[in-house]
């Protein structure tokens, strides 16, 4: 079994130094250049471990979580929920922009790409961080939830005072990971116009991140683009 060496950024390579060198992680390269052969992948090679390239280890401040990148052409950039400049933000991060409207008045933003938090400590993961093209879903179970676990368990191990918000049971699920002594756990519905009026309209979980990051003395996230 070789040594993979992969391109992310340098805290983060070595936070997860034993994942990489895992025999699960082994299989989910292996699975991945095979389904490259076959099929279109999002998002590129490049941008799979962007989150952690905009975010290093001790930047992280709050942790949103994502299942599934999106499949449709141009769309995901390794940032969950965000888009790349000019692509039309899906229905999801709509709703996310309603809500941080109605939190804090700040306006729709005319792109969807959420770069700029992910540069002041949110960290934007999906559970699974590839996608066969038009196919939601298709690389799940395969290796990558291992990986993004991982990340969960090292964050609320080895930092202190994140605020994880976790939206749709599916993220909640992931609250087992989270020690609730050290770190702040914010839950609602999904976003997703299937859900939104469940909870997450409503929620404030913006402002409520930045009143929990005011009072631990870190500076507050600018939830603007």
């Amino acid at each position: 079994m070789g040594k993979i060496d992969p391109k992310i950024e340098v805290s983060w390579k070595n936070a997860l130094k034993d994942e990489f060198n895992s025999e699960y992680f082994h299989a989910l390269r292996d699975f991945l250049i095979e389904e490259k052969k076959k099929y279109a992948i999002y998002p590129s090679g490049s941008d799979i471990f962007s989150a952690f390239d905009y975010t290093p280890f001790e930047n992280v401040k709050a942790v949103i979580l994502g299942q599934d990148p999106y499949h449709g052409k141009g769309q995901a950039n390794g940032l969950c929920f965000s888009v790349s400049d000019g692509i039309k933000p899906p229905p999801s991060l709509v709703n996310i922009f309603k809500e941080i409207k109605n939190d804090l008045g700040i306006e729709t933003p005319t792109t969807g790409n959420l770069e700029k938090w992910a540069r002041q400590g949110v960290l934007l993961i999906n559970a699974t961080l590839t996608v066969r093209a038009n196919q939601a879903g298709s690389h799940q179970n395969k290796g990558w939830e291992i990986f993004t676990d991982s990340i969960i368990k090292n964050l609320s191990e080895n930092r202190s005072g994140l605020v994880f918000l976790l939206w749709g049971n599916f993220a909640k699920a992931k609250q087992q990971l989270i020690d609730k002594k050290k770190h702040y756990i914010l839950k609602s519905a999904h976003p997703s116009p299937f859900s939104a009026y469940n909870g997450f309209f409503g929620c404030k979980h913006f402002s409520k991140t930045n009143e929990i990051l005011k009072q631990l003395g870190n500076e507050e996230i600018d939830w603007s683009l």
